[in-house]
């Protein structure tokens, strides 16, 4: 066995195979695979196999739409059959929200050019005859989708890969992975030890036991999972023809045909885990007995709605364990608390989305970054905080639940809450209705009383609509206290600070205490991989403010400098809290507390002081995401408590109260301000969302100068607007694609909300040759909705507010 390579993968299944064979395409051959057992051994061997494009993330479906063009193509190169089958998939839609998926779903694949469409019922009764289409309001048809051999999809793999120059070797468990002082790893094995500079753990059901030879805890549950073939059916044996697959979500079953019979497989509600403390290790190619009497409700459905089914004898049933993440999605991407150990475990719909994988992760490894933002398969999306129980609640969550559509800024209660700050039971009080923000409870819009904070959701507007639109006015019209306790924040003192932030950052660091700056993170790639706010405290102690959800994953970035000498860097997210007072009264309220001077002379925009409010050291900074004149106030965790209140005192006197995040969404879209994760990525450039002003390119050297260099003179592929839409009962959320009246695809939607105090219907959104006053078309609901872009901010577009 060797005993060097520059890559180690985990797992031999389809996963672990797809990125063996992926490093290989792009230019790395020195890749070996270890494998506990037989390849496809664990979920891979067993898997039912569909494959489909569409998904409700757009760059997920560019994902598996790559990955469904892949199979044929690695026949092709390998000569080992995939087992393609392609007949097409109908998508059935029993609800009105069921529709406005579809639709919404049929309107991106129109913009990223992939085969999806809608069809009438006699088409539908033409391509698949034996389904009932009573009760159907719409039907979507997709060509390409299908189903393929899970064992030759996996030959396929790791022939290409070994042709390429991998070597793979089965029957060699791994029994420890050390890392060594240079950063690279010591992989120990029975049969020897390899080196290697990467890790890659796609180790499947065994991914938690792997993780933790590295001293790693991946939030990653097993469960039992059924599906069952039928004996032959007549009318099948009749047909000269494959007929399709038949996606009908909202019966809560997949089915689709199995030589001449029907696979049918469910996601019950008495769902049941499996292997709950670890993975056996001499788990391979077994199965569970069958419980059919769990998926007795889902059958039902099935028979309803393919009657054939009724008179068919069941030939096989799979009862096999799956692994899955808290939200269903993958624990993907380098792990940030150590060097070169990249993870790809927790994946379900496999071989819908093994190639894209497989592809993403070799860049990763060897390019530094993938080509798409994938932040919500990022496994830095969770902390320390998901731990067993969480995992355990949000898993029985998310198999109860798997064609539940996911509605946009739906929030489930699974598993909460899991973190808390001291101010919580007194927001609870007040009827606030709470998001998850990394673990922690934040509150997004307030109901007025507990006993009215359940929310609605849906594609249209909610129940929190006119509640929100409320909060919103109060704070343009009086004032607003924002909790923004869930922005990361970070201190760095010592006398190499300043040094190590111009290292990091792109902008120029503050040049005396008590000024601010905002400045790009730049990513591999020269893209935008985060946005902040840096605040000079004294000479050597700055405070930094980022995006509370990319905490985890920042620090990627922030190891990539070292810290030099003497100077310290640490995370006050847990030991910080924060307020944003905003409103043309803020200044009024905020005077009542303190006797420091707040006018502008004394406290201008972009200036920080370190004064008493109510008693309570605060640093405030003259900053506000509302684009109203307004300070973040940021207090130590155990005062956060005393200041809230006596902000809330204070604030009755001026017509004001608490605001949630929900608004602040509604009120930053007014003033056209982006936010890392919506508009700001590692995939849009600098020049495309008007950040490069803040890039000081005359400063010397900082994170990936050179990355951005290169495409700086560039001009830019599309850029970042804002646009108003002709909307009554839904608004843009982010996602839905954007077209010219003629039905060009121009664009799509980063962020969308109503915007209350302007009276219009927002949305940002990247666009390519359009200009201010075109006209163009946003598809809302999957239906055009005539729209114009701005050519300035609705509210304030001078910026008057801020600085007043």
């Amino acid at each position: 066995m060797k005993s060097h390579a520059q890559a180690v993968v985990i797992g031999g299944g389809v996963v672990g195979c797809s990125i063996l064979y992926h490093l290989t395409k792009l230019g790395w051959t020195d890749v070996v695979m270890l494998e506990r057992d037989e390849l496809t051994s664990g979920s891979t061997w067993h898997a039912a196999a569909n494959i489909h494009g569409l998904h409700d993330s757009t760059n997920i479906s560019r994902l598996q739409h790559y990955t469904m063009g892949l199979y044929k193509e690695l026949e092709q190169e390998t000569g080992q059959g995939c087992g393609v089958f392609q007949p097409g998939s109908l998508y059935l839609a029993q609800t009105e929200e069921r529709e406005h998926q579809l639709r919404l779903q049929e309107a991106k694949a129109r913009y990223y050019g992939m085969n999806f469409h809608e069809v009438s019922r006699d088409e539908a009764e033409r391509l698949h005859p034996l389904v009932n289409y009573d009760g159907i309001r719409c039907i979507m048809f997709e060509p390409d989708g299908g189903n393929v051999d899970p064992s030759g999809v996996t030959m396929a793999y790791a022939a290409g890969a070994r042709a390429n120059g991998a070597e793979i070797y089965r029957f060699t468990p791994v029994t420890a992975t050390v890392q060594q002082s240079d950063g690279t790893w010591l992989v120990e094995t029975p049969k020897g030890n390899i080196r290697t500079e990467w890790l890659v753990n796609a180790a499947g059901l065994w991914g938690r036991e792997v993780a933790a030879m590295a001293g790693i805890e991946l939030p990653l549950v097993p469960t039992e999972h059924q599906y069952f073939v039928t004996e032959s059916i007549p009318e099948l044996e009749a047909l000269d023809r494959r007929l399709p697959s038949v996606a009908d979500r909202d019966g809560e079953y997949y089915l689709r045909q199995e030589v001449q019979g029907l696979l049918v497989g469910a996601y019950e509600k008495d769902m049941k885990f499996w292997a709950e403390d670890g993975t056996p290790q001499g788990f391979g190619h077994e199965l569970f007995p069958d419980d059919l009497e769990r998926i007795e409700v889902n059958m039902m459905r099935a028979i309803e709605r393919v009657p054939a089914l009724e008179q068919a004898g069941i030939k096989r049933v799979i009862n096999g364990p799956m692994i899955w993440s808290p939200d269903s999605a993958a624990l993907f991407g380098p792990v940030p608390e150590l060097s070169n150990y990249f993870c790809c475990n927790g994946i379900i719909p496999g071989f819908s989305q093994s190639g894209g994988l497989g592809l993403l992760s070799a860049q990763w490894i060897i390019e530094g970054e993938p080509k798409l933002d994938m932040f919500a398969w990022d496994l830095a999306r969770y902390g320390a905080w998901a731990g067993k129980d969480f995992t355990r609640e949000r898993v029985r969550d998310q198999y109860a639940h798997r064609f539940k559509i996911h509605f946009p800024n739906e929030e489930r209660e699974a598993g909460r809450p899991v973190r808390t700050r001291p101010v919580y039971e007194l927001q609870k009080s007040m009827g606030a209705v709470f998001g998850l923000n990394f673990g922690w409870e934040h509150p997004l819009w307030y109901a007025g009383s507990p006993h009215q904070s359940e929310e609605t959701a849906g594609f249209t507007r909610q129940n929190w609509f006119e509640p929100v639109g409320a909060e919103c006015r109060r704070l343009r019209q009086h004032a607003g206290i924002i909790d923004i306790s869930n922005f990361a924040k970070y201190s760095v003192k010592g006398a190499g600070a300043e040094d190590w932030l111009n290292a990091l950052f792109a902008n120029r660091m503050p040049q005396s205490a008590g000024r601010s700056c905002l400045t790009p993170l730049i990513g591999k790639r020269g893209g935008i991989a985060g946005d902040f706010t840096v605040t000079r405290l004294t000479e050597d102690e700055f405070l930094v403010i980022g995006s509370g959800m990319a905490e985890r994953y920042h620090q990627r970035y922030f190891n990539a400098v070292p810290l030099p000498a003497g100077t310290s860097f640490r995370s006050m997210t847990e030991t910080m809290c924060g307020f944003n007072v905003a409103g043309p009264k803020s200044r009024d309220l905020l005077q009542r507390l303190t006797n420091a001077d707040l006018s502008t002379p004394a406290f201008p925009f972009t200036r920080s002081q370190r004064i008493k409010l109510a008693g309570v050291e605060v640093v405030a900074l003259r900053v506000s995401f509302t684009g109203d004149l307004g300070w973040e106030l940021h207090c130590a965790t155990e005062d956060q408590l005393a200041l809230y209140q006596a902000l809330l005192q204070a604030g009755k006197d001026f017509h004001t109260g608490p605001v949630g995040s929900r608004a602040l969404m509604s009120l930053r879209v007014e003033k056209g301000y982006g936010s890392w994760g919506r508009e700001y990525s590692p995939e849009y450039w600098p020049q495309e969302v008007g950040l490069d002003r803040l890039i000081k390119m005359d400063k010397g050297d900082f994170l990936n100068r050179s990355a951005y260099e290169a495409l700086a003179g560039n001009k830019p592929r599309e850029r970042l607007v804002l646009i108003e839409v002709q909307a009554e009962n839904a608004d843009a959320t982010g996602g839905e694609p954007i077209f010219q009246p003629d039905g060009t695809p121009v664009g799509r939607v980063s962020s969308g909300s109503y915007g209350y105090t302007v009276e219009k219907s927002l949305a940002l959104g990247y666009v390519k040759d359009v200009s201010a006053g075109q006209e163009v078309s946003v598809a809302i609901l999957g239906r055009p909705h005539k729209a114009i872009v701005l050519a300035k901010p609705p509210f304030d577009p001078k910026g008057e507010r801020l600085r007043q």
